[in-house]
């Protein structure tokens, strides 16, 4: 029998939900910087030189693939949170204790970390609002504006400078876990690939 690398149920959860996650971000990420550096208005040979090129997909494709990846995205954080809820709480609890004196400072790396997933999530939440906001409100020249809390422009900045600084911020989450999604992932190939040929043994042995 081939030995089956041991991935406990817990970690090939925590993989399969993180690997939806990156690649719904990766089509939400291409497709935002599409419209980030190719954006609407202008004419051709106006003030917009980059008007009606296509690049890979059409514009309506593009805003297809950014709409569906940003929902699918909303979807599986919904269940990446739970997940990782009882370190939420945990690290929360720590850094109230530290703040009001009642534990001793983290090391650098523990805070930096702490640090980086704060970034991550108040950037993801506030693209994801404002995201919600111009899916439901997309607004155009006889669209009126409903200005909830502000103004759809305003709502407009925020989801794209709060999505490049999500893209940044979550780029260095993953390198920093880059070990662990090689090593986690190497095991899971290794586990299927071992399971498959102890499959094909039983069956040659029954034959």
């Amino acid at each position: 029998m081939v030995k089956i690398p041991t991935v406990s149920r817990q970690t090939r959860s925590n993989w399969l939900v993180d690997a939806a996650l990156f690649f719904s971000a990766i089509i939400a990420a291409l497709s935002g910087m599409y419209f980030l550096f190719l954006p609407t208005g202008g004419y051709q040979g106006g003030r917009n030189p980059w008007y009606g090129i296509q690049i890979i997909f059409s514009r309506s494709t593009w805003s297809d693939l950014h709409i569906w990846g940003g929902v699918l995205m909303i979807a599986v954080v919904a269940i990446h949170l739970p997940l990782h809820w009882p370190w939420v709480v945990t690290m929360t609890k720590r850094m109230l204790k530290e703040l009001s004196g009642k534990a001793a400072p983290m090391n650098i790396r523990g805070r930096f970390n702490l640090i980086l997933n704060l970034v991550v999530a108040v950037s993801f939440l506030l693209t994801a609002l404002s995201g919600i906001y111009l899916l439901f409100f997309p607004g155009g020249h006889t669209a009126v504006d409903p200005v909830i809390l502000f103004t759809r422009t305003t709502w407009d900045l925020i989801h794209t400078w709060a999505g490049v600084i999500l893209i940044i911020s979550a780029g260095v989450h993953f390198a920093i876990h880059w070990r662990w999604v090689t090593k986690v992932t190497t095991n899971l190939g290794r586990a299927s690939i071992a399971g498959l040929a102890n499959k094909n043994r039983s069956l040659r042995t029954a034959e």
